[in-house]
């Protein structure tokens, strides 16, 4: 598999902040979500190639991991076939340190939809499959000076553990590793869903969960949508994460995209043919909205930053309001007779015209 430069990816040099970096993703993502360029497969793949890079240098452990092992990748492919003395774990590697040196690999969530180098790097392999499983951590334990030959297509760990270094506590590990690797079963996590309104999503909440007989209070964030999972780290009992995921509620009024929201809003035919200033609800209370001149049926205005807090914390989306007019009633003569007398000065195109 290739070597993959997630830095060339988004665009910014190797001494890039945190902050250029996220603010490097935006942009591309922005540019390149299949929503905006829909049926555009090179997009498609450019925006996953944008979000892999992401997945790995926002996070500052996978982003060490990935300096530390990224330049030496070809070394580490090689291995099989050149043993330890090219490979990015020898003598050299990591500085070079001997004895007994402990080293680290995380992976979180489900790496199956990132590439082979990926989950390679931090799925527990290519060839493992779904046996990276999310949350998964390896601690690595140089044994002394002993090095053997890596061979290819195993999982991460069985190549470490072929090149002289012991692995437990894996998320795939079962029984202990031909070689000395003694491997410990890693605590899988715990899920629980919680059910929420739009408006505890808006304003944050919390919900008790009862995890083996024990009840656990847990902070909703605002901003969570169907789909977040809130992670409480050791308190799924046996010293296992326990993830909270939410599933929001239909609502009656607003129809949630993402951060934005979107609603009808009722008008007379007064308001829409001489236009006002008609109150509408938002989630943060009653606004008023500017209704133009002439206004048609489905015409969608904008109310800025009136829509769900982003889960990040940067700002908020925006509230779309289809207008829809209401048409009077039966009229009295008198009535008729104005309507009539109004409808013969307004010179309106016929509709239909050529339809």
């Amino acid at each position: 598999m290739d070597y993959k430069d997630y830095y060339k990816s988004l665009g910014v040099p190797r001494t890039a902040t945190q902050a250029e970096i996220k603010k490097a993703f935006r942009k591309l993502a922005r540019e390149h979500h299949p929503d905006i360029k829909p049926g555009d497969k090179a997009a498609e793949r450019r925006f996953k190639d944008v979000n892999e890079a992401n997945a790995v240098l926002s996070d500052p452990d996978k982003r060490k991991q990935y300096d530390a092992l990224g330049a030496d990748w070809e070394s580490y492919a090689r291995a099989g076939a050149g043993g330890a003395a090219g490979s990015p774990f020898g003598a050299g590697g990591f500085g070079g340190q001997g004895g007994n040196v402990r080293y680290e690999f995380r992976s979180s969530g489900d790496a199956g939809g990132f590439s082979d180098f990926f989950r390679t790097f931090f799925g527990g392999g290519a060839a493992a499959g779904a046996a990276g499983a999310a949350g998964a951590t390896e601690t690595v334990t140089r044994r002394g000076s002993g090095r053997g030959q890596a061979q290819p297509g195993g999982s991460f760990a069985d190549i470490l553990s072929q090149m002289g270094y012991e692995t437990a506590g894996s998320a795939d590990q079962g029984a202990a590793r031909a070689g000395g690797g003694s491997g410990r079963r890693h605590p899988e996590s715990v899920e629980a869903t919680a059910e929420i309104s739009l408006e505890e999503a808006f304003h944050g909440t919390s919900r008790v969960v009862e995890i083996e007989g024990k009840r656990l209070e847990v902070t909703i964030p605002r901003g969570v949508d169907t789909g977040s999972r809130i992670r409480v780290s050791g308190r799924g009992g046996d010293g296992r994460d326990l993830y909270v995921v939410t599933k929001l509620r239909p609502h009656s009024v607003f129809t949630r995209k993402g951060a934005d929201l979107e609603r009808e809003l009722m008008v007379t035919l007064r308001e829409a043919l001489l236009g006002a200033e008609v109150p509408v609800a938002t989630l943060r209370g009653k606004v008023l909205l500017k209704v133009p001149t002439g206004t048609q049926t489905g015409r969608v205005i904008r109310l800025k930053g009136q829509g769900m807090p982003r889960l990040n914390g940067e700002g908020s989306g925006d509230l779309y309001v289809k207008v829809r007019i209401v048409m009077p009633g039966a009229l009295s003569p008198e009535a008729t007779t104005a309507a009539t007398t109004f409808l013969d000065l307004i010179d309106q195109p016929d509709p239909r015209a050529g339809s």
